[in-house]
């Protein structure tokens, strides 16, 4: 007999799971280290998927997945903790993924950055985009940029998300966190209106659409502080997509704000340990010096990597100055770093092995 969905939840969080996936005709799978493990030998029919989704979901929330087919939302569990859900159709089927949520907002210093990200939190305006591919910690890292801001001094934060996944408490900042669907009808509308809500700083959980994108852009000129996601691997990558977003003929103003604007990005992966034991943190940093605003303006991109290998005391680094490091430290193997560097001759050549001589 298949359990509820409560057990997978539990059993995913005592595996030290990030993510549950429920699929019709597989078993029930919980996403550790980067790996699925199968919670169950059997896989589980379209309806038993269907009715444990079903049971997570109010009566608003089921006549939007019915509309709409897609529905994201928050899922807190009694005694189990907080959820990010996401339903989807498969083949005319109810499927769903669900991402764990700590109840412990991290603080930055334990999640592995270099000392610049903490650095950025005093800025006052500006644009700080956080980039990478999905469950690469992006969400977590913003988590912890808004504590320490919290923490550290006075003012409005607001936040756009969706679905709410950290929920934070007032500090020396008011923190005002707003959920689509539930307090907006969408980003760019609320985006606008915040404009008159009088914050210090704005988080949008991702910046998806261009009118959503013109509309921080015009916020951070205005002087506020901007912070968000982007689904980007790497800083070049990151200027390309916000900037391609927009038709050829505007593309040439949003290059004079963003270039304005732009204080850092932060592009980050995970990267299993040389122990097996969990993932640690790599990262490129990007911060907008002199140097990196006129490549940016003169859209000359294949030349930031270069800016940022040698504006190092700026708080500048690239992925393979961080993935050298974790290497040096032995915390991951050379075959992972040879995976995931940008240019494999920025790395050390690997020791020659010495062999013991035998005496006979």
């Amino acid at each position: 007999m298949p359990h509820d969905i409560i057990d997978y939840l539990r059993r995913t969080i005592e595996l030290g799971g990030s993510d549950l996936h429920l699929s019709a005709w597989a078993p029930p799978c919980a996403r550790v280290d980067g790996s699925l493990v199968a919670l169950e030998d059997a896989g589980l029919e379209p309806e038993t998927v269907s009715a444990m989704i079903q049971d997570t979901l109010g009566e608003a929330q089921r006549t939007t997945l019915q509309d709409t087919l897609e529905l994201d939302y928050a899922l807190q569990v009694e005694g189990v903790g907080r959820f990010r859900g996401n339903v989807h159709r498969v083949r005319g089927n109810d499927e769903a993924a669900f991402r764990y949520i700590r109840d412990e907002i991290p603080d930055l210093d334990d999640l592995g950055h270099w000392p610049t990200v903490a650095q950025m939190c005093h800025l006052r305006a500006g644009l700080i985009l956080c980039t990478g591919v999905t469950g690469s910690g992006k969400s977590t890292t913003l988590a912890g940029m808004i504590r320490r801001i919290s923490e550290s001094r006075s003012g409005v934060v607001l936040t756009l998300e969706d679905p709410i996944e950290y929920v934070f408490r007032h500090a020396k900042c008011l923190i005002k966190q707003r959920e689509l669907g539930g307090d907006t009808k969408g980003f760019p509308i609320a985006l606008r209106q915040a404009l008159r809500q009088d914050p210090d700083v704005i988080v949008v959980s991702e910046l998806r659409d261009l009118e959503t994108i013109r509309i921080a852009l015009t916020a951070a000129e205005t002087g506020h502080l901007v912070l968000s996601t982007l689904h980007t691997p790497d800083a070049p990558q990151t200027i390309d997509r916000l900037v391609d977003v927009f038709p050829a003929d505007q593309q040439p103003q949003i290059v004079a704000q963003l270039s304005a604007v732009l204080e850092a990005v932060v592009s980050q992966r995970l990267i299993p340990r040389a122990d097996g034991r969990g993932r640690v943190l790599a990262t490129e940093v990007m911060r907008g010096t002199h140097g990196i605003r006129n490549c940016i303006r003169e859209r000359k991109l294949e030349q930031l990597v270069g800016l940022m290998e040698i504006s190092r005391r700026d708080g500048n680094h690239t992925i393979d100055e961080s993935i050298k490091d974790l290497l040096n430290k032995e915390l991951i193997t050379r075959e992972q770093a040879l995976h995931h560097c940008r240019d494999r001759r920025n790395l050390p050549e690997p020791q020659p092995v010495t062999k013991k001589r035998k005496f006979w």
